[in-house]
């Protein structure tokens, strides 16, 4: 019973709106409503500026750390804690405590790969940081940094489940954001509109 209430808490974890919250308690802006309508760090930073990105960033992070953390505290299996985590970034892409319309939940899956597999995680996000200081181009940079991760989970031969794990959450990014594409013209729209107002 134990091991369903911690994968409960995790998707409560998840679901708690980072950006929403930053962005309304400072700005009383809904961030679905402005940008590309991403519930995340990227729409903050380009809306708002760099310290409400990085409140968002700081709480998305921590929500899938915990959640992973947690499950592990709690003396769950590897499986358990991944499951865990999966719940975590359900709980950001789906939230609860906002009409289950959440962001792409980058930064949550990064943050259940660093808890779950921290060697590899660190190693994708130095070529993440290389290939994004030589491209500038945020998707390509994360897509060879996912790749490393899952590529050296093979090099080092770890069970399976990682490996699924990993392939699983990153490509639920691109699909999420398909998912999501219908928002993108009205929240681009409000977005004109909010800073035509405030202009």
């Amino acid at each position: 019973m134990i091991t369903v209430t911690v994968v409960i808490i995790a998707y409560l974890l998840g679901s708690f709106p980072t950006a929403l919250v930053v962005c309304q308690r400072l700005y009383g802006v809904d961030i679905r409503q402005v940008g590309d309508g991403n519930m995340g760090t990227r729409n903050t930073l380009r809306n708002f500026g760099l310290w409400p990105s990085l409140a968002v960033l700081a709480g998305d992070f921590g929500k899938g750390a915990l959640a992973v953390s947690f499950a592990h505290w709690t003396g769950q299996s590897f499986e358990w804690q991944a499951l865990a985590g999966a719940a975590a970034i359900a709980g950001h892409d789906f939230p609860i405590f906002a009409g289950f319309k959440g962001g792409q939940g980058q930064a949550t899956t990064l943050a259940t790969l660093l808890a779950l597999f921290p060697e590899p995680t660190i190693v994708g996000l130095c070529v993440y940081g290389v290939a994004y200081i030589v491209t500038r181009s945020a998707d390509l940079s994360a897509g060879l940094g996912c790749g490393v991760i899952a590529l050296l989970l093979v090099i080092f031969k770890q069970p399976d489940t990682f490996l699924i794990y990993t392939v699983a959450t990153l490509l639920f990014i691109p699909f999420k954001k398909f998912i999501d594409r219908h928002r993108v013209p009205q929240a681009e729209s409000s977005s004109h509109k909010h800073v035509h107002l405030s202009s």
